[in-house]
């Protein structure tokens, strides 16, 4: 097999593996949301509406359907990565840590500098831990569901 073909397939994988890291962390976001009862957070929309350079919605239903399409299409996207680093070589734990630190430390640096969040350091420990859960389930059940397409355990 080629190294093209392997890359591939691997990035195959991590997008399949990239949406079922989507759904488990949509699942816990939703629970939290609902035990919070607070609104879901639209800062990846935001974040994606100044890139984009989208002024305004239609209408709030246009910006949520939006909204989920950043989410589902952020989170199943970034599942490449784990395909990439995996393709490289790089250990099923130790291809978990990565993503996580690219992903988590990604939204910590380009969240602040879109003006779409605060600084991590102006968040409260709660919400820190709460923002860091989210993103740790994603990253587990990526990483878990890329293991199993993969064959390995």
């Amino acid at each position: 097999m080629t190294m093209v073909t392997t890359l591939a397939e691997n990035i195959g994988k991590g997008v399949v593996a990239g949406l079922a890291g989507t759904v488990a962390m949509t699942i816990s976001s939703t629970m939290e949301q609902k035990l919070r009862r607070r609104p879901p957070s639209l800062a990846p929309a935001e974040a994606a509406e100044k890139v984009l350079g989208i002024g305004t919605f239609q209408s709030e239903a246009a910006e949520k359907r939006f909204s989920t399409l950043v989410h589902w299409g952020y989170g199943t996207g970034l599942g490449v990565l784990r395909g990439v680093l995996r393709t490289m070589g790089v250990p099923p734990r130790a291809a978990t840590a990565a993503h996580y630190a690219a992903m988590y430390g990604g939204n910590q640096v380009t969240l602040p500098a879109l003006d779409v969040a605060p600084p991590l350091l102006k968040w409260g420990a709660e919400e820190i831990a709460i923002d860091a859960w989210h993103h740790l389930v994603y990253v587990l059940a990526t990483g878990l569901a890329y293991e199993l397409l993969d064959g390995e355990r």
